[in-house]
């Protein structure tokens, strides 16, 4: 998500961050970008972003052009902020022929069924809507960030109110409850397969040339894998990158599966 992820982008120092390039990279560039393909196109699909109000967006209908079928966009954080770009642009990128998404990050605040509450009061889901929990350290706040009690109450409220489960986005070290190398931070608590939120669609953020699927996945593997970010001005690659046009820099995610398969499971998370 944008723009929190020092601390995990901080795990892939070596891996550069930005926009995936499908063309030969400038010789004038200094800076580093994420590995091109076709590595990671054997992987997946890469067709997805996810974006906040942090990222400038010209026009939908260029995103569109430049190979990407779905947005995921940050709705709500905690239980009291909304992010005021999201419904604005919701119907413009569903007029291009966008897939759309909204994710709500997680904070240690309030109870999960509050936080959900809420992010579904802001989010307004249709049954087209992919919805998302981010569950990961609160970097602002580490003391706020939501334990995995509080994650379990939210993936089972959303799953009672709308009758489908969200993915979870989260780095497979904060999935097993092992701490960060940075910050010493960690869950808490390991995500083992019995958890209400490992049943749900795993969204794995992992900036290495393969991603680590957690312990609470390993028989059902990841669905969204967020390989690398273009998240803030601080970040080498940023504004280097422009391959997906029509925003100012994004974040990038292969989905495991071809077109088809991203249409159904859009629905059905």
């Amino acid at each position: 998500m944008i723009p929190r992820r020092t601390i995990l982008s901080g795990l892939a120092a070596m891996t550069a961050a930005g926009c995936t390039p499908r063309q030969p990279v400038s010789t004038a560039m200094t800076y580093p970008i994420a590995p091109p393909p076709p590595d990671r196109a054997t992987m997946g699909l890469d067709a997805v972003i996810d974006l906040s109000r942090s990222v400038t967006v010209a026009d939908f209908r260029a995103v569109r052009r430049s190979g990407i079928l779905g947005v995921i966009h940050k709705a709500t954080e905690g239980g009291d902020y909304l992010d005021t770009a999201y419904a604005g642009r919701w119907p413009q990128a569903e007029a291009a022929g966008l897939l759309w998404g909204a994710y709500h990050f997680g904070t240690g605040q309030t109870s999960g069924a509050r936080q959900a509450a809420y992010f579904l009061s802001v989010a307004r889901p249709g049954p087209r809507t992919l919805l998302a929990l981010d569950l990961e350290a609160n970097e602002n706040n580490p003391g706020n960030s939501m334990r995995l009690d509080q994650a379990e109450e939210f993936v089972q409220a959303v799953a009672a109110a709308t009758g489908r489960l969200p993915i979870v986005y989260v780095h497979p070290t904060w999935a097993n409850g092992d701490p960060l190398p940075n910050s010493g931070l960690s869950l808490g608590a390991r995500i083992t397969p019995d958890s209400p939120v490992a049943r749900c669609g795993l969204w794995i953020a992992d900036y290495h040339d393969s991603p680590e699927v957690p312990i609470g996945w390993e028989t059902t593997g990841w669905r969204l894998w967020q390989y690398a970010g273009d998240e803030s001005v601080a970040k080498p690659a940023y504004g280097q990158t422009n391959i997906v046009q029509g925003v100012s820099h994004c974040d990038r995610n292969l989905f495991n599966g071809d077109a088809g398969e991203l249409q159904s499971f859009w629905g059905a998370g």
